[in-house]
């Protein structure tokens, strides 16, 4: 077998070894879908989490105005 055939093969093994892994990253990661999903609450209330102005927050606003 010739140099060149030899680099070729080892190429190609290459070539199809990261497309493989790729593919299987790809799929894993597809994979891992979490269960609660969008529509994982359809009949309940979402309640937000974020900011709320509370007593304790309104007080901090008396007490820092200038």
């Amino acid at each position: 077998m010739s140099k060149s055939g030899v680099s070729s093969s080892r190429r190609g093994f290459l070539i199809s070894l990261s497309t493989g892994s790729v593919a299987a990253a790809a799929a894993a990661v597809s994979a891992v879908v979490p269960e609660s999903g969008i529509n994982s609450n359809k009949g309940e209330q979402h309640t937000p989490h974020g900011y709320r102005v509370s007593e304790h927050i309104n007080k901090y606003y008396r007490t820092a105005r200038v």
